[in-house]
């Protein structure tokens, strides 16, 4: 019987990856991840066997370890397991005998602080995974209609044109439908935590023809203060 730990390790610095986890990680003797999610870790792996993988890989690496026996086996996600990972948990519920579900702090939190956007006001929306995003798009327009703000993590699809939607396609694509970019508030981060951190902050428009990496969040601000003075 084979027992998988699905945790989330932070959005990159290893300042962010909690106490349970180091802990967890210490109960494993296999460890499967990507390679960015598995550096975040490198600091408190301890002997286990480590296996990289990709999109392409993943799916033979978690056969072949579920055909073995009694593995406690860690599978580390960037930022939190429950958000824009759930294409992967699931596959892992349906190959594996037991999987326990560890929650870590995800990009999207980071961004919300840093921009000083309440999540409770907002429309939190991931277009990072392999399934259609049409629907997400949808939410997007509803949501800077309905005067919220959104936390979005974009979908870097490169190889794929029509599939990508980065800032740029998304500022493309809302002009398209109608939207004033000019006049709409937004943050990007990139790498939230790390070294490489970086920070744009301007209207939507100005994104257009600008690339970021596959490490971004984006921020539409359209919060107004309530505080609870306002309500006396």
């Amino acid at each position: 019987m084979n027992k998988v730990y699905a945790v989330g390790v932070g959005p990159g610095s290893p300042d962010f990856v909690p106490d349970v986890i180091k802990d967890v990680v210490a109960k494993c003797d296999v460890v499967i991840g990507y390679g960015y999610t598995l550096k975040t870790i490198e600091g408190v792996l301890n002997g286990q066997q480590k296996i990289e993988v990709t999109m392409k890989n993943q799916e033979d690496a978690y056969q072949k370890i579920a055909a073995e026996e009694n593995h406690t086996i860690l599978v580390p996600f960037t930022g939190d397991v429950n958000f824009s990972e759930s294409e992967v948990v699931d596959r892992l519920i349906e190959i594996f005998d037991e999987v326990e579900i560890i929650p870590g702090i995800s990009s999207i939190q980071v961004a919300a602080a840093k921009a000083k956007v309440p999540i409770d006001k907002s429309k939190v929306i991931t277009m990072h995974v392999s399934t259609p995003i049409e629907e997400k798009k949808l939410e997007l327009q509803k949501a800077l209609i309905d005067g919220l703000s959104v936390v979005l993590v974009p979908r870097p699809w490169p190889k794929v044109p029509e599939k990508h939607f980065m800032p740029s396609e998304i500022a493309k694509y809302l002009k398209k439908n109608g939207f004033q970019t000019s006049k709409m508030k937004v943050f990007v981060f990139e790498a939230v935590t790390t070294q490489n951190e970086t920070v744009f902050e301007g209207m939507v428009d100005e994104l257009e023809g600008k690339e970021f990496s596959d490490l971004s969040v984006m921020v539409f601000d359209q919060v107004e203060l309530e505080s609870y003075v306002n309500f006396e």
